[in-house]
Formats: C-alpha cells, sequence, structure tokens
C-alpha cells in the first residue's frame, strides 16, 4: 500500500509541475500574439529569452512549493473532487497575484484592462490545468479504492451491537470508502457480536503494537457515548500513535469542538481532527522559530558569555544545565538550561523550585527573574526539539502524576514544547503538580486555538514579563 501511494503522490506531483508548465508557456503566447500587438500596434516576432526559460524553469517550482506549503501532498488518497475546487481556487487565486505583482506588473501595457486580463488569463489557464489533472487523478484513485485494490487498514475499537451495525453498513456501501478491516480490540475482553465477522486482535491498551504491527492507518471508535471512561482511556491511547481516528456521531458531545464530518455519501463517521493547524501556518511557524532561533543564538552570543562567566564563578559545575524532558510525541530529549542551582540540587530525587529555594544560586536568582536561563532552549529550538511558543515540557516522573489526576494531559504531546507559553503567561512557573494541573487548562486551550496570531501574542507578553523581572 506503502509503494501504490507514493507513486500516487509522484503522479499528483508530476502532473501539477506539468501543468503549471504548460500553463505559463501558453501565458507567455498570450501575452506575444494579444497584449503587446495591442501595446505596439504591430505584431511581435515570437522570441525566446533568458526571462522565457527562467520562467519555464522556476514558475513551475513555485507553484510545487505552494502546494506543498499548504498539504496538498499530505494525502492524495483522501482527496475530494468537489473540496478540490474550492481549495484549488483559495490557494491558485493568491498565487497568481504574487506572481502577477512580482513578475507581470512592470509589463508594457496598451491599458490597465490589459493588466486585468493579464491576471484573469493566468489564473483560468492554471487554474483550469491544474484542476483537471487533478481531478482525473482523483477519480482514477477513487476507482480502485471502489474496486477494493487500494484502501485504508482499519481497527474497529468495541465489539457490541453498534461495532456489528458500522460493520455491515461499511460492508455493504454502494460506493466502498476503502475500509479494510485488520480485526477488532475490546475494552474488556469480553465476547460480542464481531467474532464471526473479524479477527479478535485484543484489548484497546494493544492498540499501539497492533496499529505498528498491521500498518493500520484509521481506528474506529465503536462505542456508545454513555461509556465515557472508556472512550477517552481509547483516545487517550491513541495520542502518541499517528492514525485517524473516527468515532460513531452519537460520541460528539464526547470532543466538542475537535471533530469534522468528511464523508457525505458513505458511512456516517466523524472525524477526531488532530490537525492544530493550517499546514501552511505549520510551516510558516516552523520556519519563524527557525529564524528567530538563529538570529537570537547570534546576536546574543555577547550575553552568553557574560552570563555563562556569571555561572562559573557563582557556584562550582558547568555552565549548562541539561535534563531530560518529553516532547512532541512522547519522545524524549535533552533540554539545555544556564544552571542556576547548586550541583545536586536533586539528590533526594526530582523537586521543583519553589520561592525562598535555597538551592538557587545568587546569579541564578537573576537569570530566573529575566528567564535568562532559558536562552540556551534556542539551540532546542533551532534542531527541531522545541519551538518558541508550546507547552513547556515536563519531566516523565511529574507527567505520570499529572495524567493519574488529568488523563487529556497527553493532549499536550500533539504539538512541540515551547520556551513560552499561555500557561507559563497567564499563571508562571509551577512549584507543584496541583499547580501543573492547574495550568495545563490554559495550555489546552492554547492548542484549541493554536494561530500564528496567538504566537505572537504570547510571545508579546513573554517579552513584557521578562522586561518587567516578573520571572521567577
Amino acid at each position: 500500500m506503502i509503494k501504490f501511494r507514493r507513486y500516487h503522490t509522484i503522479l499528483f506531483i508530476l502532473f501539477d509541475y506539468l501543468s503549471a508548465l504548460i500553463a505559463w508557456f501558453t501565458f507567455f503566447l498570450y501575452r506575444k500574439y494579444f497584449i503587446e500587438p495591442e501595446k505596439f500596434g504591430y505584431s511581435i516576432p515570437f522570441e525566446v529569452g533568458q526571462r522565457f526559460y527562467l520562467g519555464l524553469m522556476y514558475v513551475p517550482l513555485y507553484w510545487l512549493l505552494i502546494y506543498w506549503i499548504t498539504g496538498n501532498y499530505s494525502d492524495v488518497w483522501r482527496k475530494s473532487r468537489i473540496k478540490e475546487l474550492s481549495s484549488g481556487f483559495t490557494i491558485i487565486l493568491p498565487g497568481v497575484l504574487i506572481l502577477f505583482f512580482t513578475l507581470l506588473l512592470d509589463d508594457e501595457v496598451a491599458s490597465y484592462n490589459d493588466y486585468y486580463m493579464t491576471i484573469a488569463t493566468l489564473f483560468l489557464l492554471h487554474y483550469g490545468l491544474t484542476l483537471f489533472c487533478r481531478i482525473s487523478l482523483i477519480t482514477y484513485i477513487k476507482t480502485l479504492i471502489r474496486s477494493k485494490k487500494i484502501g485504508f487498514k482499519t481497527i474497529m475499537v468495541g465489539n457490541n451491537q453498534t461495532a456489528l451495525d458500522i460493520y455491515n453498513e461499511i460492508k455493504n456501501e454502494r460506493f466502498p470508502s476503502g475500509y479494510m478491516f485488520a480485526g477488532y480490540v475490546t475494552c474488556d475482553g469480553k465476547e460480542g457480536y464481531l467474532e464471526s465477522a473479524m479477527t479478535h486482535l485484543g484489548i484497546y491498551k494493544d492498540l499501539p503494537g497492533l496499529i505498528h504491527q498491521h500498518n493500520v492507518e484509521e481506528v474506529i471508535i465503536a462505542i456508545p457515548s454513555t461509556n465515557h471512561n472508556e472512550i477517552i482511556q481509547v483516545t487517550n491511547i491513541l495520542e502518541d500513535v499517528k492514525v485517524m481516528q473516527k468515532i460513531i456521531p452519537d460520541t460528539f458531545d464526547m470532543v466538542s469542538g475537535s471533530v469534522r464530518l468528511e464523508n457525505i455519501v458513505g458511512t456516517a463517521l466523524i472525524e477526531v481532527k488532530h490537525e492544530v493547524m493550517p499546514q501552511w501556518q505549520l510551516v510558516l511557524k516552523r520556519t519563524i522559530d527557525i529564524l528567530v532561533a538563529f538570529v537570537v543564538l547570534l546576536l546574543l552570543s555577547p550575553l552568553y558569555l557574560v552570563v555563562a562567566i556569571a555561572v562559573k564563578q557563582s557556584s562550582k559545575g558547568p555552565v549548562f544545565f541539561k535534563q531530560i524532558r518529553i516532547g512532541r510525541y512522547g519522545k524524549p530529549f535533552h533540554i539545555f538550561k544556564f544552571r542556576s542551582m547548586y550541583v545536586d540540587a536533586e539528590q533526594t530525587g526530582p523537586a521543583l523550585s519553589s520561592k525562598g529555594d535555597k538551592r538557587i544560586t545568587p546569579v541564578g536568582l537573576i537569570l530566573r527573574k529575566y528567564r535568562l536561563d532559558e536562552i540556551p532552549q534556542f539551540y532546542n529550538v533551532l534542531i527541531g526539539q522545541m519551538s518558541l511558543v508550546g507547552p513547556r515540557p515536563e519531566r516523565k516522573f511529574y507527567i505520570d502524576q499529572i495524567i493519574r489526576v488529568a488523563p487529556h494531559y497527553k493532549q499536550l504531546q500533539r504539538v512541540r514544547p515551547g520556551i513560552t507559553s499561555w500557561g507559563m503567561v497567564k499563571y508562571g512557573y509551577a512549584e507543584n503538580v496541583a499547580q501543573m494541573v492547574e495550568r495545563l487548562k490554559f495550555d489546552i486551550l492554547y492548542i484549541e486555538n493554536m494561530s500564528i496570531a496567538v504566537d505572537f501574542r504570547i510571545m508579546i507578553y513573554t517579552i513584557k514579563t521578562i522586561l518587567q523581572g516578573r520571572g521567577k
């Protein structure tokens, strides 16, 4: 299945490239035979120069970059022909306007109407060719799905009458949606309704291993909405797993605000939404992270030297302090700080800092007040372990305690941890697990409202906190 998907993704990229190439070549002819003669009053000989070849070389690559940034190649098997018409319009029109203002605005024209015709012609050529090729490819892929030559490996969670009804409805679909069941898991291990329909693979706690073993792409949670605890347990265990989750409509209230209905024709299932931001914003967020981290590391290098000398002279021990924290998808990484405590500050075990903490050095108090101890983390941001803005990473020791009280903490691991966060701005550093749980609601709120605009607001408030020396 993987090789077929890669092949179809390459086809989409190739067709997009050829569509952009042909559209730009045709547009060049239009300018030569319609726009320029109207300006100069006579036919212009068809001659090609350096700009023509550069256009054919770079304009198609420009479009491929835009499509990649906007997530057009993330999952070509799930594309919709109707949705492609609208999404293509919203992507291609701004792309055409950018081309016009960067490459075509200085063209000599007879009147401003020619500018409008230039934009309209380029848009219609590019949009028409691109959408024709894409819809043809989507139709071809849907034919393969409906003939069951390709599909999505799926596991059902549940063994009740609802699960059996969903299975039968999917099995008898007039237009198959592509589900290929690897089997089912249960919450309690008891027998039920699916024994004769598919293979019993185990219980829900086995899901991460089963998903990897069977290359599963979708999990259908067929648990009645009244079983709140079971649904939460299943969704929590899938937080660290890259798999699409779908639930029966009755459970909509359990994930209010984080689901969307995708399939209109097939079985009525609701997809649990895991994309915290549009693809283009994710790319922009990561680009900002890299640029800011690089500039800070470069421009603040004199400050790093001053702080390093101060830390070294304040007490015995290394300049930098590193500690294992849990990052995105539950992966551990080393976080870096300037050391603000005496060496062996945790001889008796993990302990959070608090007001009047005697483990903190005199220099450390100043570093913490202005959060200068955190600036080495821009290196973590640069290499992709952290972001400028995101939930603060914690140690596994404390995460295990938090999850016992607030299982939804695992939702924070859907994103990169950050140097600063909404929780840090609104609540500050936590001195115990209870305060960590209290701060959690702000970080959950951040994830549900993630955007570049929100990130900038948090960064502005963080800078204000630093300048006022309100850190600790």
